[in-house]
């Protein structure tokens, strides 16, 4: 345990582990990414509907952002959720779930948007394999939050 200052007073900071932190996190975890890819998906549509009349305006121009529109509205509404102050998604908050780094801080914007392209990016890569990482790693953790040292758990 490590002692920390905070307004001049001193907390501990205990270790991100435990049942309580960790009872159920893999299960909601895919229940949660299902959740946001539904949500990505409706964002999706919605600013595709913008970049359509962008596309008229601009004489077509504006219809060349339709093949990053996906990967770009994931890496904004990732960043922008788990970096923001609740830490999770709306999948995850639903499901009771927050994302913090291994001594209990959060993570900022920048964090978050690089631990969405690592988890895209391990996802298109390793499909079936990155789930075989959470049953055999130490706090149930995915390879990119061992990249990053990062941790999902239970919001307290």
């Amino acid at each position: 345990m490590t002692n920390r200052t905070y307004n001049g007073a001193d907390y501990i900071v205990e270790p991100m582990s435990g049942d309580r932190l960790l009872a159920g996190v893999r299960t909601r975890r895919i229940i949660a990414f299902l959740i946001d890819a539904v949500l990505i998906a409706l964002l999706t549509f919605g600013v595709g509907v913008l970049v359509f009349f962008l596309g008229i305006v601009t004489l077509g121009l504006g219809w060349l952002l339709y093949p990053i529109l996906w990967p770009v509205v994931a890496l904004v509404y990732c960043a922008f959720t788990m970096g923001g102050p609740n830490s999770a998604t709306v999948g995850m908050r639903t499901q009771g779930l927050e994302v913090r780094f291994l001594d209990g801080s959060r993570m900022n914007p920048g964090i978050a948007a690089i631990h969405a392209v690592l988890f895209y990016a391990s996802v298109s890569l390793l499909t079936p394999f990155i789930v075989l990482v959470a049953l055999v790693s130490d706090r149930k953790r995915l390879l990119h939050d061992l990249v990053l040292g990062t941790i999902v758990v239970n919001r307290s």
